[in-house]
């Protein structure tokens, strides 16, 4: 175990000198991670440096469809910010630490702000597909932990989780869904390991836990982040109803399509808190 934590430091330090090297002078205030279906968010920064994975050293090629596989560098509303376009999922193999490196590289980068963003099936009725949740909260069912083993460089052993996503971000996007008229609703989002979609029995099990949507991401990194003492904000993009609330079967192509719908009003929330922050 000790031989493979001193692996993983030595390749977070050459992942975050390989991305510090790329960047130049530009500083990053704030990272953002697409999901499925919500990589043209990255079309719009401007000035875009672009960093393949293949280029940074333990980043793997995105197995996930949807998933492009880079970095993107530049400024959305005059905010130097970092995209992640495409994730690494626990279904693929990948193990926590995997899924968590990009955030370790974007805190150790000195980014304080990480915005997260996934596809995910509605649960609560009122959630009807395509449209956009604000993540108050997160559920754990991976029943895995990126911060197992010895203690990293820099985070918490113990972080403190009552409040994983940030109340003044979750304000701000609020405040901008409103001026934008977009519908956000706001809810608690599940996390389990995939890649099979959940049963009929599994989501009435996840209603009575208290989950509004699920989805296979976005919890291993949110776990890191606040290790580090990052905020952060959540998105949901609820692409289908979950397994049992609708007659049809479930597709990630459908996913694919439902996220595209919604990927402008995304970007647009996106940007309106970039702005006040």
């Amino acid at each position: 175990m000790s031989g493979e934590k001193g692996e993983g430091r030595s390749t977070l330090r050459a992942a975050t000198e390989t991305v510090s090297r790329t960047l130049g002078p530009l500083a990053p205030r704030v990272a953002i991670v697409l999901g499925s279906g919500l990589g043209d968010v990255a079309e719009g920064v401007r000035s875009a440096t672009h960093i393949p994975y293949a280029d940074i050293p333990g980043f793997q090629k995105p197995g996930a469809p949807g998933h492009k596989g880079e970095l993107v560098a530049g400024t959305l509303e005059g905010v130097e910010v970092l995209v992640q376009s495409g994730r690494f999922h626990l279904y693929e193999g990948h193990t926590p630490q995997l899924a968590a490196l990009p955030v370790r590289v974007f805190a150790r980068l000195g980014i304080r702000t990480l915005v997260v963003t996934n596809a995910a099936g509605g649960i609560r009725l009122t959630l009807r597909p395509p449209t956009l949740m604000l993540i108050a909260d997160h559920i754990n069912l991976m029943f895995r932990n990126p911060l197992e083993g010895a203690v990293e460089e820099g985070e918490q052993r113990f972080p403190d989780m009552s409040d994983p996503y940030d109340r003044e971000l979750r304000a701000l996007a609020r405040e901008v869904a409103l001026q934008q008229k977009i519908e956000l609703d706001e809810g608690v989002y599940a996390a389990l390991l995939g890649p099979s979609y959940e049963t009929p029995a599994e989501i009435r099990m996840l209603e009575r836990l208290g989950a509004n949507a699920v989805g296979m991401s976005t919890v291993p990194e949110v776990i890191v982040a606040r290790a580090r003492g990052m905020r952060c904000l959540g998105f949901s993009s609820i692409t289908n109803a979950a397994a049992g609330l609708s007659a049809a079967p479930l597709s990630h192509e459908e996913v694919l399509a439902a996220g595209t719908q919604v990927a402008g009003q995304l970007a647009t929330l996106i940007r309106g808190v970039l702005v006040k922050l």
